[in-house]
C-alpha cells in the first residue's frame, strides 16, 4: 500500500481502472434488471399485434407456445450475457491499455521534472526539462526552467560577487602589508607620509566595506522609505551645498537648471538625496578641470525627470548597458586611488530609484563627450 501511495503513475492507473470497473458494474446490474422487464413488455405487444387467436388457442397448444417462450427467453438471456460478457471483456483490455498509457504520458514529464530537481540541488543549475503543449504540465515545466534560470543566474552573480569584493579587499589589504613589511624591515622611513599613506589605505579600505554593507541592505530592501512630497529644488540645493568645495578645488563649474513651475515628487528625501549626491559626485570626478555639471529637472507626463549632466570624460558605447552593474568600471585598468570608485555607488542608486517605482538610466556619445545620468520619480 506504501508502494501504490507513492507512485502517481500507479495511482492514476488505479483511479482509471476503478472508474472503468465501477461503470461496468453498473451496466451489468441494470441490464440484469431491466432486461426481464424489457423482454416481458416488448413480448406482450407482439402477441396483442398477432392477434387474439394465438392467445386463445388451445390449452395444450398454449402450454407449448408458453413453454417455448420461456425457452427462448432462457436462450435470449444466455446469449445476450454472452455477448455482454466478450464485450466487457474486451472493453477491460483497451480501457487498462489506455490507462496504462495515458498515465504514463502525464506521469513522464513530472518524473522529468523531479529528477531535474535533484540535480538542481546538487549545484547543477543549468538543468532543464523539455515543456512541450500547453496544459497544466507544460506550465509546470515552464515555469520549472524559468526558476532554474533565476537560480544559475543568481549563483553566477554570487561567484562573480565573490570573486569582485576578493580582488577589491587584496588590493588595500596588500597596500597594508607592504608598508607595515617595509616598515619593519628599516626600507621606509617611519615618518608621516608613510604613516598617512597606511591610513590612506585602511581608510579606502573602511569605504568599500561601508559600500558593501550598503549594497546589501539596498539589495535585500532591508530598509524602509518614507515617502512624501518633496520639492526637487530643495535636493538640488542640498546637493550643491555638500558638492560645492569638491568640484571648487577642481575648478568645475557646479550648477542647476529648475523650471520655476516644477511639480513635486513623491519620495523619501535622504534616499533620493543620496542617489544626487551620487551621480553628481561621480560626475565631478570624471570631469577633468574648468569642465561643467548641471544638475536639471523637467517633467513628462507624471514623471519627473532629474539629470546630471557632465563635460566630463564619457562613456563608450559598448559600457553604457552594464554601468550600473557592481563592481563594473570603464577602465579595467583604473584604480580606486587614481579616480575609479568602487563600482558600487551606481548600483546602490539604481536600487533605491528602482524602490520609489522610478527608472534609472545614462547617455553618452562616447569618449571625451560627456554624460548624463537620468532617473524618474512619480510626480506628487
Amino acid at each position: 500500500m506504501n508502494y501504490i501511495r507513492a507512485r502517481l503513475g500507479i495511482k492514476l492507473f488505479l483511479s482509471y481502472l476503478a472508474i472503468l470497473l465501477v461503470g461496468v458494474s453498473v451496466i451489468w446490474v441494470a441490464i440484469q434488471i431491466a432486461t426481464p422487464r424489457a423482454y416481458a413488455r416488448h413480448l406482450a405487444f407482439m402477441e396483442e399485434q398477432m392477434g387474439e387467436g394465438f392467445m386463445n388457442g388451445q390449452g395444450q397448444g398454449q402450454g407449448q407456445g408458453r413453454g417455448m417462450m420461456a425457452d427462448f427467453y432462457e436462450n435470449f438471456q444466455a446469449s445476450f450475457n454472452e455477448a455482454l460478457l466478450i464485450a466487457v471483456l474486451s472493453a477491460t483490455v483497451i480501457a487498462v491499455l489506455v490507462s496504462w498509457l495515458l498515465s504514463r504520458n502525464i506521469v513522464s514529464p513530472v518524473q522529468a521534472i523531479m529528477s531535474a530537481s535533484q540535480r538542481i540541488a546538487a549545484g547543477h543549475y543549468d538543468e532543464r526539462v523539455n515543456a512541450q503543449g500547453s496544459d497544466e504540465i507544460a506550465q509546470l515545466a515552464t515555469r520549472f526552467n524559468q526558476m532554474a534560470s533565476q537560480l544559475e543566474q543568481v549563483e553566477t552573480m554570487r561567484r562573480q560577487l565573490i570573486g569582485d569584493v576578493t580582488h577589491e579587499l587584496r588590493t588595500p589589504l596588500t597596500s597594508i602589508k607592504g608598508y607595515m613589511e617595509g616598515l619593519v624591515d628599516g626600507v621606509l622611513p617611519a615618518n608621516p607620509e608613510t604613516f598617512n599613506q597606511i591610513h590612506h589605505e585602511a581608510d579606502r579600505l573602511s569605504r568599500l566595506v561601508d559600500d558593501l554593507q550598503e549594497l546589501s541592505r539596498v539589495e535585500a530592501k532591508a530598509y524602509s522609505l518614507d515617502v512624501r512630497s518633496v520639492s526637487v529644488s530643495s535636493l538640488v540645493q542640498t546637493t550643491l551645498k555638500r558638492l560645492s568645495p569638491q568640484a571648487t578645488a577642481k575648478r568645475i563649474t557646479l550648477r542647476s537648471n529648475l523650471p520655476a513651475d516644477l511639480s513635486l515628487i513623491h519620495a523619501d528625501e535622504d534616499r533620493i538625496t543620496q542617489v544626487l549626491v551620487n551621480l553628481t559626485a561621480n560626475a565631478i570626478q570624471y570631469t577633468p578641470e574648468d569642465g561643467e555639471v548641471t544638475l536639471s529637472a523637467a517633467r513628462h507626463g507624471n514623471e519627473i525627470h532629474i539629470s546630471v549632466k557632465d563635460t566630463g570624460i564619457g562613456i563608450p558605447q559598448e559600457h553604457l548597458a552594464n554601468i550600473f552593474t557592481r563592481f563594473y568600471r570603464v577602465d579595467k585598468s583604473r584604480s580606486r586611488n587614481a579616480g575609479g570608485g568602487s563600482g558600487i555607488g551606481l548600483t546602490i542608486a539604481r536600487h533605491i530609484v528602482e524602490a520609489h517605482g522610478g527608472r534609472i538610466w545614462v547617455e553618452s556619445q562616447g569618449d571625451g563627450k560627456g554624460s548624463t545620468f537620468s532617473f524618474s520619480l512619480q510626480a506628487a
